[in-house]
């Protein structure tokens, strides 16, 4: 069984300094790959400062870690963000240890154990939260039923002043050669110490696949309007295209490189 000071080191080992670095690194990766980053209008969540947080999230893309970084920085700016990682992989990415990142084996006793005990010291330490890709492997966000990981529940049963936030996630094309990344979180889930681990997972699950569902009708939409722009990216075709637009530099006017209208 891990210890308590392993768990201890782990939140010591988080650099506020390394973290805002990636964040920033991130952030210009976001905008060199994606169109825009987009959170739905009205999904900005408001939980009580003083409760612990876990956010729990679809796991659609690679990407999904570094959405967690963008969204912990735009909407939690207060708290100071943890999740867990496949040590194999952590392994590869040390100086994510530092950003709050900690390893553990996901299909073992012992990384379950891992998870719940650094899981409940985040909980228990104030301005903190904890982010998840709760369904564990890359799915489709179409894809139903939703199947979630029983960790987030086992976590939660038992706790008092918690709230789990449901976050959707998908990455669709719309008009132009880079995709957008589309956010949506879902209405808080207050803790519930009575309640079992069969009904939090089935209580976790029904509020992930509402809000990703929403998610899915902001997306069928094609609609900008829908959405906050959190971090606005890359625009244009590229090539010989966007080259021929760029012949009003020649008439003195500015080119819109852009495939949809300005504003969108």
């Amino acid at each position: 069984m891990p210890r308590d000071d392993d768990a201890a080191a782990i939140l010591a080992a988080r650099s506020d300094i390394v973290t805002a670095l990636m964040t920033a690194m991130m952030r210009r990766q976001a905008r060199r790959r994606f169109h825009a980053v987009r959170l739905a209008l009205g999904s900005r969540p408001a939980v009580d400062p003083a409760a612990g947080l876990i956010v729990y999230s679809n796991h659609p893309s690679w990407w999904d870690p570094a959405m967690f970084v963008l969204l912990q920085s735009h909407v939690f700016p207060g708290r100071r963000g943890y999740g867990p990682m496949e040590e194999e992989a952590l392994t590869r990415y040390a100086v994510l240890r530092r950003i709050g990142v900690f390893g553990l084996n996901p299909d073992s006793r012992r990384g379950a154990a891992r998870f719940l005990q650094v899981g409940r010291l985040v909980l228990q330490t104030p301005d903190t939260s904890l982010w998840v890709t709760a369904e564990g492997a890359f799915t489709d966000p179409r894809r139903r039923p939703l199947r979630l990981r029983h960790g987030v529940a086992h976590l939660l049963h038992g706790q008092d002043n918690v709230v789990a936030l449901p976050l959707a996630m998908e990455y669709p094309f719309w008009n132009e050669s880079a995709p957008e990344a589309l956010l949506r979180f879902g209405p808080p889930v207050a803790a519930d110490p009575g309640r079992s681990v069969a009904d939090w997972q089935t209580t976790l699950t029904q509020a992930l696949e509402a809000t990703m569902d929403r998610l899915a009708e902001d997306a069928l939409a094609r609609d900008p309007a829908r959405f906050e722009t959190l971090v606005s990216g890359r625009v244009g075709i590229g090539g010989i295209y966007d080259l021929w637009r760029r012949r009003s530099l020649l008439r003195g006017q500015r080119p819109h490189l852009a495939h949809e209208e300005p504003g969108r």
